[in-house]
């Protein structure tokens, strides 16, 4: 563990290039913030990727590790750049062009959590805000590069799995006709991953009964636009899982089918970690 930045959890064996990793499932909500905001508790935590981490335990059991935030995503999005600072919230901060992810208020200090509501009454000074970046941001993704360059030098390529889940009712309002799927993938449309890569980890989900969608209504943010970079071996896939499956969204809690579909995800996992393996790798190219 680093301090308040990230819980990472090794295989014995690093058999898989595949890395998971998990953002927006940190729940350590600091004092300073808790003591700020004008929102409950159950409010601040409307954004969090409740038990992504957990679901993904597994990965370490399969050769490959799990880096999980600890900070929430009310405090500092990891899934946002260092420079996607937010002038209605950060003082002394300049607006820099158009960036439709900081004017709604999810820069990577958020001004808002789920359903657009403010998380303070005032604003942050840019010292607050630079020091989060500086004690969670940066050692979150310094070691998540580290993660993968380290596969690229032991199997040749690295695979980055970001998980993610979605309110089922945000996935019910962006979807016209048919069935909703419970998944839905995100390489920006074939810019993050090879299409192995993405066709591997969408026929895991499938081969589990699970329905995937790509891209639609969640393509990737900054972690698949940052890191995907095929043409050097290195892919980075988003996973959005429908939070209902595993969760009751009011409550914030584990529902009665939390354990089966961790069960069901673990053999996903499995399937997933074996195409960073170097056999199934030099097989699909």
């Amino acid at each position: 563990m680093n301090g308040q930045a990230y819980h990472l959890q090794l295989p014995a064996v690093r058999s898989s290039g595949v890395i998971f990793a998990s953002p927006h499932s940190g729940r350590h909500y600091p004092t300073a913030l808790l003591r700020d905001t004008v929102l409950a508790p159950e409010r601040l935590r409307s954004s969090e990727d409740a038990f992504v981490d957990i679901l993904f335990a597994d990965a370490p059991r399969h050769g490959a590790p799990l880096l999980a935030a600890l900070a929430p995503r009310a405090w500092v999005d990891l899934n946002r750049g260092a420079d996607e600072l937010d002038p209605a919230l950060i003082a002394d901060v300049a607006r820099i062009g158009h960036n439709p992810r900081v004017s709604s208020g999810l820069g990577v200090i958020p001004r808002v959590v789920a359903n657009g509501r403010a998380i303070y009454m005032g604003k942050l000074t840019r010292m607050q805000a630079q020091d989060r970046l500086d004690s969670i941001w940066y050692p979150y993704h310094n070691r998540l590069q580290r993660l993968l360059d380290e596969s690229l030098a032991q199997h040749g390529q690295a695979i980055l799995v970001d998980c993610h889940s979605m309110p089922h009712e945000a996935l019910a309002a962006s979807r016209r006709s048919g069935p909703l799927p419970h998944v839905v993938l995100g390489d920006r449309f074939g810019a993050s991953a090879d299409r192995a890569v993405m066709a591997w980890v969408e026929d895991a989900f499938t081969s589990a009964g699970l329905r995937v969608a790509r891209n639609t209504p969640f393509a990737g943010a900054y972690v698949t636009q940052h890191y995907g970079r095929p043409s050097r071996g290195q892919h980075a896939v988003q996973i959005e899982i429908d939070r209902s499956l595993y969760m009751d969204e009011q409550r914030i809690q584990p529902h009665a089918g939390f354990d089966d579909f961790r069960h069901l995800l673990g053999n996903v996992i499995a399937r997933i970690a074996r195409f960073g393996t170097r056999d199934i790798a030099v097989a699909a190219e």
